[in-house]
């Protein structure tokens, strides 16, 4: 432990160095993690919660983490095939960039470790980060749509299910499938998006951010070629619920380190509406925006609320710790910095277009 604080103090993070405290999306992000916290705790005795939480059969997490890194190596297998068209890149040469943009989406506010990841692999292997970033925003809606399913799949094993449940289900279905339905048609009918977008930025942006825009949008669109093909879509998204499913897993075993059961189809529920609630900004780590929704779910099945609080709050950071820790392995063993990551999202406006 020791040796990942020095890594910590010695690179800190953005919201640390330089300025993120006046920034308005920092606070935005706190605000609405505050307000979620709120929410989760209110009526509870804390020091019931402690015991709760001091009780814990906590051997029960070390399978849980064994699991989870299973999926995390299922998540690097789907980005190395969504990649491939671009440039193919060995499974095993793409786990470290995915590890740091995970930490980094842990330690950052708005999912900022997402561009992190391709600022890495675009160090690595010289792939362009708006390319890289069209695959991860593809990525990110098929996660969506999967934690759709595990919703809609555990809708009727719910007592009495709630409006709040029933309204996150459309809100979220109008989004990712018209985000989905949006990258289909501009990966189907690339030279129509680039006539729209390039009407739009010689129209509307200034003359100095053109070419760097219309790089981007290149870029971004060449991207997207997975989208192309049914087989490469079908693809995706069986491994996207892979991957859920060994998240799932990881639920069952910590709910083990607790008095109280409930079903799988449950916890399915549960972990596709803390994603689906983490898309919402929030303070680093997703506090809040994981833990108030994951809480009112398992209420609604009719665990304590002191229970059901422990127990998100324990899952929670067994999520969070073993992959930001080892991210901080990897980022110091690339001889990486924070100031590396702050300039990441700038490398986008400047990159070369790809060669055709």
């Amino acid at each position: 432990m020791p040796f990942f604080c020095a890594i910590f103090f010695h690179f800190p993070p953005l919201w640390y160095n330089g300025g993120m405290w006046k920034r308005w999306q920092f606070w935005l992000g706190a605000g609405i993690s505050v307000i979620f916290l709120a929410i989760a705790l209110r009526g509870l005795h804390l020091p019931d919660l402690w015991e709760t939480i001091k009780s814990a059969r906590y051997g029960w997490i070390i399978p849980g983490v064994i699991v989870y890194f299973f999926a995390v190596w299922a998540r690097v297998w789907r980005w190395h095939y969504l990649l491939r068209k671009i440039k193919p890149i060995p499974v095993r040469k793409m786990w470290a960039p995915v590890v740091i943009g995970y930490m980094g989406n842990n330690v950052y506010p708005f999912r900022a470790g997402e561009v992190i990841r391709a600022y890495v692999l675009k160090k690595n292997e010289q792939v362009s980060v708006s390319a890289s970033v069209a695959t991860i925003l593809v990525e990110r809606i098929f996660d969506g749509l999967v934690m759709l399913v595990f919703v809609l799949v555990a809708l009727p094993t719910v007592p009495n299910l709630p409006i709040w449940l029933k309204q996150t289900v459309i809100y979220a279905s109008v989004l990712f499938f018209g985000a989905l339905i949006f990258l289909i048609l501009w990966a189907i009918n690339p030279r129509l998006a680039e006539k729209i977008y390039t009407f739009f930025i010689n129209r509307f942006v200034p003359q100095k951010l053109r070419d760097p825009l219309l790089g981007m949008a290149n870029n971004f669109s060449q991207g997207l070629g997975s989208l192309r093909s049914a087989t490469d879509v079908l693809m995706v998204f069986v491994t996207s619920v892979v991957i859920w499913l060994l998240e799932t897993v990881k639920y069952w075993f910590v709910m083990h380190a607790f008095n109280f059961t409930v079903s799988f189809f449950a916890l399915m529920l549960m972990n596709g509406v803390v994603n689906l609630a983490t898309t919402l900004p929030s303070a680093p780590g997703y506090i809040g925006t994981f833990d108030g929704p994951g809480i009112e779910v398992l209420k609604v099945f009719g665990v304590s609320p002191v229970i059901a609080t422990g127990y998100t709050l324990v899952l929670h950071a067994a999520l969070w710790l073993p992959i930001t820790l080892l991210g901080f392995w990897y980022m110091a063993r690339e001889s990486m910095s924070w100031h590396e990551f702050t300039q990441a999202a700038e490398s986008t406006a400047t990159e070369p277009q790809p060669s055709q």
